[in-house]
């Protein structure tokens, strides 16, 4: 079977811009998904709804967990630029738009409005992934995926703790249209992109035949392998860290510690291990940086353990939360590096949307499963299982991809990676 190239670009930015354009984009994700998880349940709150209305707004995440359906379209109709600047412009509009509605008359066009807006920010999502796919080669796919987490973690701030402050400042119609130039802002690099399709030499496809393509990418050889084994190697951390934030609170802690730690403390640290991992990830083989980064994030959750049996007090949750943020945000960019090294870049919208939605169905599962160890067995329980699950999910997906799992790019760049 012979194992699929990537396409040449006939158009290739330079590298400085690239990362200014990845950059901009990705912190323009950030941006909605820190209002949607932090700042839009304090206004909802503030207005008097119940935290059973509140939790409804959850759905708003729906169009990102179905992303990949509309990855076929992306990768084989139209180039980046003519997806990204209308889409771009809708959001900031939208934003914009949003300064004109009344919160006091009721939130159900608020909740309309910010489905549409979610929906668009999906898809510029899809876009960005397939743009990063294809111009990064292997070697600076860990630095740009530093870039990638750490623009992200950013845009969630402006998103949540920015937009939020002024809010309380200066009132709603304020904060949307702040929202409206954040996102303007960290578009412009798009203006000077030029690339072409990812496949210019696809033929014509039927739209029913885009709307099942992720079907056919899911059933290329070695795929669905591979989404198994990164699932398992973010499954015990996932599983852990979801419970971080209850044991805190019943360990004795008060909310402004927790705030602190897990906010201010955890942010800062998620940030310099984006930083620290793309960095490493740059210089060192794929192989070496899964495999020790892997093992450090087990390391973590072994501290939290540590902690529910009261050992250290409340110095060790401290060091527990700064090694979660900061070892777990190095084993997270060095798995997204290796998710784009397993992406076709004909079909790269499609390929990376259907493993960044197979991560996200596993926090699902992850955080269940952790909550129901937990009540039936405690923190300490928990904490064992998540770091135990932890080393067995590093050592599947290593000792998996050695044994030649995955999509026929990945064994390519796997191999020359561990030999360098």
């Amino acid at each position: 079977m012979s194992t699929p190239t990537r396409r040449a670009l006939t158009l290739t930015p330079k590298p400085a811009y690239t990362l200014a354009l990845l950059t901009g984009l990705y912190a323009a994700q950030g941006i909605p998904f820190g209002f949607f998880s932090q700042a839009l349940p304090v206004l909802l709150r503030e207005a008097g709804m119940s935290l059973k209305a509140i939790s409804l707004s959850s759905l708003l995440f729906l169009p990102w967990a179905l992303k990949f359906l509309w990855g076929p379209f992306v990768d084989q109709v139209g180039k980046p630029r003519s997806w990204l600047l209308p889409l771009q412009l809708c959001t900031a509009g939208g934003a914009a738009a949003l300064s004109l509605v009344d919160l006091s008359q009721g939130f159900a066009m608020l909740f309309a409005a910010l489905f549409v807006f979610s929906l668009f920010a999906s898809v510029q999502d899809v876009v960005t992934d397939s743009i990063a796919v294809r111009l990064l080669d292997s070697r600076q796919r860990g630095l740009g995926n530093g870039i990638q987490v750490g623009a992200y973690r950013i845009g969630m701030v402006f998103g949540g703790g920015l937009l939020l402050y002024v809010y309380a400042r200066l009132g709603s119609a304020t904060m949307f249209l702040s929202m409206s130039m954040l996102l303007l802002l960290s578009s412009m690099p798009v203006l000077w992109l030029r690339l072409g399709k990812a496949d210019a030499a696809a033929s014509r496809t039927s739209a029913r035949e885009l709307a099942g393509g992720w079907w056919l990418r899911l059933r290329e050889p070695g795929v669905i392998g591979f989404v198994a084994l990164i699932a398992a190697y973010k499954f015990g951390d996932t599983m852990g860290a979801s419970l971080v934030g209850p044991f805190m609170r019943d360990y004795g802690l008060s909310k402004e510690a927790i705030a602190i730690i897990k906010g201010s403390v955890g942010s800062s640290c998620g940030l310099a291990g984006a930083a620290l991992g793309g960095w490493l990830a740059f210089r060192l083989p794929r192989r070496t940086v899964l495999l020790a980064f892997g093992i450090a994030q087990t390391a973590s959750l072994a501290l939290y353990a540590a902690a529910a049996q009261r050992i250290g007090g409340e110095p060790m949750i401290w060091a527990a939360c700064i090694a979660e943020h900061l070892l777990g945000g190095m084993a997270t960019v060095a798995l997204f590096a290796l998710m784009m090294d397993a992406s076709d870049a004909r079909h790269a919208g499609t390929d990376y949307s259907l493993y960044a939605c197979a991560i996200v169905c596993m926090q699902g599962v992850a955080g269940f499963v952790g909550a129901a160890i937990g009540d039936a067995g405690g923190y300490t329980l928990v904490f064992i299982v998540s770091t135990v699950a932890s080393a067995l999910g590093c050592a599947a997906l290593v000792v998996g991809l050695d044994r030649g799992v995955g999509p026929g790019l990945l064994r390519d760049v796997w191999a020359v990676r561990s030999s360098t």
